[in-house]
Order: C-alpha cells, then structure tokens, then sequence
C-alpha cells in the first residue's frame, strides 16, 4: 500500500501527506526538505511568514527530485496582499517557474485584493490551485460571495480533538479541502497519549503519532506534520501500510472535545495586516 492523491475540485492532484516547514531556519527548511524528498514526500508546505522559503527552493534542487514530482505550497502574507509583485517575489525566493498551491496566510488587511491576486495568477499559469489559511466566520462567507473562483483547500487547525466540523460543512458545497497543521495537536500529551491510540498502535504496529496522521488521511485530510529530526520525518511518512476500520474511526470521533490550540482573534488579524516582513534576511 502505498500514498495516494487527493483530487481538488479543479482536478489537481495533491498527495494526502506533506512536510511543513513552520518555524524552521532557512538552512533547517532545506535540509529537512531534502530528508522529506529522500523519504517518499511529495508535497512541501512554506510560507511567505516563515522566512525560509529560499531554503526550501534550494532543497527541492539538492534532493534531484524534478521539480514536476514536487508539490509545493506557499502562502502570501497580508502586508502584501496589495502588491502586484508579491506573487513573482515569492516565486523568485522558491527559484521556481510556478506554484502548485497558493494560500492567503490570514484573514486580515485587505482579503479581498489578496484573492484577487491569486486569482489572476491562476489565470496566468502562476499558481495551479487556491487556497484560504485560519479564514472562518464572516470573514470566510465575504471571501466565497466575492470569490470568482472558489477556493481549491483551506488550511487550518484540525486533529482527533478538533475537527473544524462548521468550516468543512461551509465549504462542503465548493468541494473545498482541508489541510491541517497543528495535526498532533501541537504537541498536547493528552492527546498523544490517549489510551485508544495506544491500543490501535499495538494493534497495527505503530506509534500513537502515526496512527493519529492515518486517521487524518482517513478523514480526508490533508496533512502537513513539521519536523528537522529525519527519524520522525520517516516515521511520519510510514502510514499507507494499514488502514483504519470503520469502527475504530467512529471511536476515535468519540474522543473529539473540540479543544483548539490556537484562537484567532481580532487583535491578532490587526497584528497581522500591520506585521512588516523582513524578506533581506533571508539568505
């Protein structure tokens, strides 16, 4: 058994599994990207705000993976929501040609022009799907009424606890996809250590943490689980040899307690729209 894809709602191919590369140095981006590649990834996961999108772009080339093999996503940052540029610098920092996936990173400053770059870059080839990040509530229903073309993911917080029931049943009728970060639940031990996924790994053979990513999979997740330590990225990849029942899916919906580990807030989506991105130091 090995991974699959999942289709998009404009027929893009994106595999169920990646790496994330949130709060990794440009040089620890590259290395892990390598490590990912090395070890079956195909989907790679950075961000204008993590400041390493160089490091990515030069991991990708070390790895000798062809750059068709590789699925890459980025994601713009509010400050440059209105810059007509901001799509080509982001392509120039990953040195490549296209993006297969393009996110707006927040739901602050002005959305609006920000999905319409990224529309009219998909139009020209520029970025090959659209994506939304931590859009919810009114925000989220603003950005599909003016959205010409609707968005092809959304990524946002999502693990056995936490489901983002009401955002997958706003987006169901788009045939929206979620990708998840914080999918271990940012680390939580409760979590991890839950006594029904240590049941299931002695079952399968395998650790709490990989048979939390199966069930994201399962769940028709896309998942982006971040790590520099090449054990764990290994480990991580090495899901797609068992599958959960049906019954061990709906026990472990039976644990979900709707505990997120991140808030968004209005203060935050000021902070954001306001929040200067030093892209010189990134070397």
């Amino acid at each position: 058994m090995t991974e699959t894809t999942f289709k998009l709602n404009n027929d893009v191919e994106i595999p169920e599994m990646g790496i994330g590369t949130f709060m990794m140095s440009v040089d620890d981006a590259e290395q892990a990207v390598v490590d990912a590649l090395k070890d079956g990834y195909r989907l790679i996961d950075t961000a204008n705000a993590y400041m390493n999108e160089t490091g990515v772009g030069r991991g990708i080339k070390r790895s000798g993976v062809a750059r068709s093999e590789v699925f890459l996503s980025s994601k713009l940052w509010p400050t440059v929501y209105t810059d007509k540029n901001a799509v080509d610098d982001t392509l120039k920092r990953l040195d490549t040609d296209y993006i297969d996936l393009m996110f707006l990173h927040q739901p602050a400053g002005d959305y609006l022009a920000g999905y319409r770059q990224l529309e009219k870059a998909y139009k020209e080839g520029k970025i090959k799907a659209i994506g939304i990040s931590n859009f919810q509530g009114e925000k989220l229903q603003n950005l599909l009424a003016h959205a010409e073309i609707k968005p092809q993911v959304i990524q946002a917080e999502a693990h056995p606890y936490f489901t983002e029931d009401e955002i997958r049943k706003n987006l169901k009728p788009f045939g929206t996809r979620l990708m998840a970060w914080y999918p271990l639940g940012h680390g939580d031990k409760d979590l991890i250590n839950e006594p029904l996924f240590a049941e299931l790994g002695k079952k399968y053979g395998k650790s709490s943490a990989q048979v939390i990513l199966r069930w994201h999979t399962q769940m028709g997740f896309i998942v982006i689980p971040g790590s520099t330590n090449p054990e764990h990225i290994k480990d991580n990849h090495n899901i797609f040899d068992f599958n959960l029942t049906k019954d061990e899916m709906k026990q472990i919906e039976n644990i979900k307690k709707n505990i997120r580990y991140y808030n968004p807030s209005v203060a935050n989506e000021e902070k954001y729209a306001t929040m200067e991105l030093d892209f010189k130091s990134e070397k």
